[in-house]
């Protein structure tokens, strides 16, 4: 579904990512972690068409992407300027379905329902600066939902919210990953988090960024936040992937 072939991207002389290679199959949640500096947010902007690589191809549905895609959305790490805060939250939600064509009390309906599917209804009618950072970023999530786009990107969505709410948030995701078609590209730094809600962890390395490893995630569900950390699978991924961020090579058994 999403192909990215040999992506290098430069600022100058400066080399962020080199020659990334990557499939990604439909339908998939596909975590992506490295150390600060390794091309995360870089590459997931030319995924999402808003800066073109220095040189390979980003390839969505085998069409290159030389623009934004119509059928893309992005949750963004920093909620509150991701939502406009002179619009209600319904409002915030409804506001990129005019992309859609679709008339405004359609718009509406659709966003309501977004809402509902975050835990939201009873919010609609507040605007963002009456919301705590948690329930913005669903708002902004119910946004990308209600969009209802074939490719979600996401850019360490949860780094600025506290522990319980991104508990809650990672298991919201889930819930989102099991109901829909969506396919889902996930950066974080969080390496418990890679593990806990891909069912792939790419693993970048750097500077410049590469894929260092592409590991499965094989773990049992429902996925549940306690009892899931806990198994020996969960805890000896975990290691692996925090080796290879730390730039330890690890041999797979």
């Amino acid at each position: 579904m999403l192909e990215i072939r040999d992506l290098t991207h430069s600022y100058d002389e400066h080399v962020a990512l080199r020659e990334v290679t990557l499939r990604i199959e439909a339908k998939s949640l596909v975590s992506i972690v490295g150390p600060s500096g390794c091309g995360k947010s870089t590459l997931l902007r030319c995924v999402a068409g808003l800066q073109a690589p220095t040189s390979g191809e980003v390839l969505l549905d085998g069409e290159p992407i030389t623009g934004v895609p119509g059928d893309l959305a992005v949750v963004f790490q920093d909620y509150s300027r991701s939502l406009y805060p002179w619009l209600t939250a319904r409002d915030n939600v409804a506001l990129p379905l005019r992309r859609r064509g679709l008339d405004k009390a359609t718009r509406r309906q659709k966003a309501m329902e977004a809402l509902e599917e975050v835990g939201l209804i009873d919010t609609a009618g507040k605007y963002p600066w009456q919301l705590s950072g948690g329930m913005q970023q669903r708002v902004a999530i119910a946004r990308a939902l209600a969009f209802h786009p074939k490719l979600l990107l996401m850019d360490e969505p949860f780094g600025s919210v506290d522990a319980q709410t991104r508990e809650d948030l990672e298991d919201l995701l889930l819930q989102i990953r099991a109901s829909s078609d969506m396919t889902i590209l996930f950066v974080t730094h969080d390496i418990d988090e890679s593990v806990y809600v891909g069912d792939r962890v790419v693993v970048l390395g750097g500077p410049p960024g590469h894929v260092a490893a592409d590991l499965p995630v094989i773990l049992p569900g429902p996925r549940e936040q306690i009892a899931t950390r806990e198994l020996p699978e969960f805890v000896a991924l975990r290691a692996e992937v925090g080796r290879l961020v730390r730039g330890r090579l690890v041999e797979r058994r």
